[in-house]
């Protein structure tokens, strides 16, 4: 792809390096802003800029946030008893999106996945142990995407809290093995969650 400016193709180059971006749709988007009034597009980057430096994380559950805590979990219509454990932010919108699910979350913030350099040291995985330990939790379910390295993830927090009396399950297996919530539709999701299983029956039929 050959430019007559630099400025577009740094502009372009930029906007290929967002996931699922190409070359050819960066240069769309980047000829698109170009149409745009001057102030238009200077709102556009300055909204970008203040996400990205004000942004926070809730010290709770890990979720993205304009303060400390989230809206979620200050939320005193939620059910702080029952915590739904993801893998990332991307589920709790693709929960949250069904409007079936009353209770809070935990954001792991990855599962585990020993090919990819990634272990339970580097999740959010001692944090859920001590809300769990400290806060009136009755359950926890995981809703993890339905592959070998979300039933890892699934096994190792199971055999953590093993002697803590809380109840766990996992959603239900309305979603195919290897398929990702984030693409579920709402009425699959919606249904795998109020369907939730014993986690270690779910443990057994997978051995």
């Amino acid at each position: 792809m050959t430019f007559s400016s630099s400025l577009l193709e740094n502009a372009v180059n930029e906007f290929a390096k967002l996931p699922g971006i190409g070359k050819k749709t960066a240069l769309r988007l980047v000829l698109h802003l170009i149409k745009q009034k001057e102030n238009e597009v200077l709102f556009f980057s300055e909204t970008i800029s203040t996400m990205r430096k004000e942004i926070k994380f809730c010290s709770l559950c890990h979720n993205i946030s304009d303060n400390d805590l989230c809206n979620i979990c200050i939320n005193p219509m939620r059910k702080k008893e029952i915590v739904c454990v993801v893998e990332s932010i991307r589920e709790v919108i693709a929960i949250e999106s069904t409007q079936q699910f009353s209770g809070t979350y935990h954001v792991l913030g990855g599962i585990i996945s020993p090919l990819d350099g990634i272990g339970p040291e580097q999740l959010n995985i001692e944090t859920l142990i001590e809300r769990i330990s400290n806060e009136k939790i009755q359950e926890i379910i995981f809703a993890l995407n339905p592959n070998i390295q979300g039933d890892t993830t699934i096994y190792y927090i199971g055999r953590k809290l093993k002697d803590i009396p809380v109840k766990i399950t996992t959603i239900a297996r309305g979603i195919a093995f290897g398929g990702e919530l984030e693409f579920a539709d709402e009425m699959t999701l919606a249904k795998s969650i109020s369907n939730r299983i014993p986690v270690e029956h779910y443990i057994n039929s997978i051995r």
